[in-house]
C-alpha cells in the first residue's frame, strides 16, 4: 500500500473501509466512520519497540485516595487511584452532580485540593447547591466558563477533577457539535491523558441514553479506569451505586444512598430496606438472604398467582428476570408437582431489588409454592441456597456471612443445602435446616 493512504474505522465496533460511509454497514451507526491514516510496511518496521520481560518491571505499591463517604470507597475499592480514571453514568436528577460536590467537600476537609469543572451548571448554581446542603467550601473550586482545553490547563496542583459532564463540552479545533461522537472522543481523550500524565484522580460525567446506556462512543467505556452507574427510582428516595468496570477493584460491590435534604445519605444498613419484618406470615412471601459483593442483604420475595380464563397465563416480574422466574416455575410443576398453567404468576422484590445473586433461587421457589399452595411461610425463617434443574439445593457461596447476617436481623431459623457444613457461633436461638431438595424444603415447611 502507498506512503499516505487513508482508510475509515468505525468507532463503534471497529469496522474497517476503504471509502467513507456515512453509517456503518455492520453495525448501522451513523457518523461513527471516522478518517484513520495507514503506516507503510517500512514506516512499522522502523516504529518497533523493545519489549520488557514482566517479572523486571518495576509495580510501586497501591495509594489510595479516600473520598470521604464509605459507599463510595466500597464501590471503587477502597478510593481514588492517582491518574485513575472514572466515568459517573446516571439518569437526570438521579443525584451525580451533588454526589460529586459532596465528594469534592469531604476530601477538601481531608485538606486535599478539588477542581469542579462544569459546562452544564454556572459556578452561581453550584455554589447554591452547595451552600443549601451545608458543604463546607473551603479548598474547591469551580471553572463553569471558558475553553476546556484552558480550564483543563488549570487542574495541574490539584488532588481531584470533576468534568460534567464529558458530553457538553466541544473542542474547537475538532469538528462535530457537542455531544457528537467524534466530540465525546477527544474530550475524554484530552481529560483522561492529562489525569494520567499529572497523576490526579478524575472523574467524567456521563449521559444516559434511552436504552439506559452511557451517550456517545462505546470506546469511551474502555477509554476509562472504573465506569460507575448510579441509579434509582423516582418515586423512591433511595439510590443505588454499582461499578460495571473496575480496573482497580471487583465489578460486584453495591453502594446505597437516601436522597435527604443535606445531600446523598450513606445507607449502612441496607436489610431493613427491602425486608418489611413483618410479624404475620403471609401466603407468597419468603426472605432469602442475597450477597452484594461483599454485604449480604435479606431481600423480601413477594409472589402472587390467580386463576385466569385466557389461555395463555401471564408472567410478570419485577427485581427478578423472567426467564429465571419461567425456569423456576417448570423446576416446581415437574420435581414438585406444583401446577401453574392456568394460573397468572407476578413476582416482587420489595423495595425495588434487583436479584442477580443465584442463591436467591430458593428464597423465590419458595415464595413461588407458598403463593401456589396458599400455604404461609413463617415469617422468622429465611432461604439460602441455588436450585438445580434436577430440583437439588446448592450450596451458596461465603454461607457463614450470610447466616450471620440472619442471626443479628432477628431471624430465628435458615434453610440451605444439606451439602452445607457452617454453623452460627454464639446464637442457641438459631436453627438451620439442611435440606438435599426443593421437594424436601416444601415437605418440611408446608405439611
Amino acid at each position: 500500500m502507498k506512503k499516505g493512504a487513508r482508510r475509515y474505522r468505525c468507532s463503534e465496533c471497529g469496522y474497517v473501509s476503504l471509502t467513507m460511509v456515512g453509517r456503518c454497514p455492520d453495525c448501522d451507526s451513523w457518523g461513527t466512520v471516522q478518517e484513520e491514516a495507514i503506516k507503510t510496511e517500512r514506516a512499522a518496521a522502523e516504529s518497533i519497540a523493545a519489549a520488557t520481560p514482566i517479572s523486571s518491571v518495576d509495580v510501586p505499591p497501591e495509594e489510595r485516595i479516600p473520598s470521604g463517604i464509605d459507599e463510595l470507597d466500597r464501590v471503587l475499592g477502597g478510593g481514588w487511584i492517582k491518574g485513575g480514571v472514572v466515568l459517573l453514568g446516571g439518569e437526570p436528577g438521579v443525584g451525580k452532580s451533588t454526589l460529586l460536590l459532596q465528594v469534592c467537600a469531604s476530601m477538601a476537609n481531608a485538606r486535599h485540593r478539588a477542581l469542579y469543572i462544569s459546562g452544564e451548571e454556572s459556578a452561581g448554581q453550584l455554589a447554591l447547591r452547595a451552600r443549601r446542603l451545608g458543604m463546607p467550601t473551603d479548598n474547591v473550586d469551580l471553572l463553569c466558563e471558558g475553553d476546556l482545553r484552558s480550564m483543563l490547563a488549570a487542574a495541574p496542583g490539584y488532588d481531584f477533577l470533576v468534568i460534567d459532564s464529558v458530553q457538553s463540552f466541544r473542542l474547537d479545533d475538532e469538528s462535530g457539535w457537542a455531544g457528537s461522537v467524534s466530540q465525546v472522543r477527544n474530550v475524554a481523550s484530552l481529560s483522561a491523558e492529562l489525569a494520567k500524565r499529572e497523576g490526579i484522580p478524575a472523574v467524567m460525567v456521563g449521559h444516559i441514553t434511552k436504552q439506559g446506556q452511557i451517550a456517545g462512543p462505546k470506546i469511551l467505556e474502555h477509554m476509562v479506569d472504573v465506569v460507575l452507574h448510579f441509579s434509582g427510582e423516582r418515586s423512591s428516595s433511595h439510590r443505588l451505586l454499582r461499578a460495571e468496570k473496575n480496573r482497580y477493584g471487583a465489578t460486584d460491590e453495591l453502594g446505597i444512598f437516601e436522597m435527604s435534604p443535606h445531600g446523598l445519605v450513606p445507607v449502612t444498613d441496607p436489610s431493613h430496606l427491602y425486608w418489611s419484618a413483618a410479624s404475620q406470615a403471609i401466603s407468597g412471601v419468603a426472605v432469602g438472604i442475597s450477597m452484594e459483593g461483599s454485604r449480604p442483604l435479606a431481600a423480601e420475595i413477594q409472589a402472587l398467582s390467580c386463576d385466569t380464563p385466557f389461555p395463555y397465563p401471564k408472567r410478570t416480574a419485577r427485581g427478578i428476570e423472567i426467564n429465571r422466574l419461567q425456569l423456576l416455575l417448570a423446576v416446581l410443576e415437574r420435581r414438585c408437582g406444583i401446577f401453574s398453567r392456568s394460573c397468572d404468576v407476578y413476582a416482587n422484590v420489595a423495595g425495588g431489588l434487583s436479584l442477580q445473586d443465584p442463591a436467591a433461587d430458593l428464597s423465590i421457589c419458595a415464595a413461588l409454592a407458598s403463593s401456589l399452595k396458599d400455604a404461609p411461610i413463617a415469617g422468622d425463617t429465611c432461604f439460602i441456597g441455588e436450585i438445580g434443574l434436577a430440583g437439588e439445593v446448592r450450596p451458596a457461596s461465603r454461607t457463614h456471612l450470610r447466616l450471620r447476617e440472619a442471626a443479628r436481623l432477628g431471624f430465628k431459623c435458615a434453610v440451605v443445602s444439606g451439602r452445607e457444613s457452617v454453623d452460627v457461633k454464639n446464637s442457641k436461638d438459631f436453627s438451620i435446616i439442611r435440606v438435599s431438595s426443593i421437594l424436601q424444603m416444601l415437605e418440611r415447611l408446608m405439611k
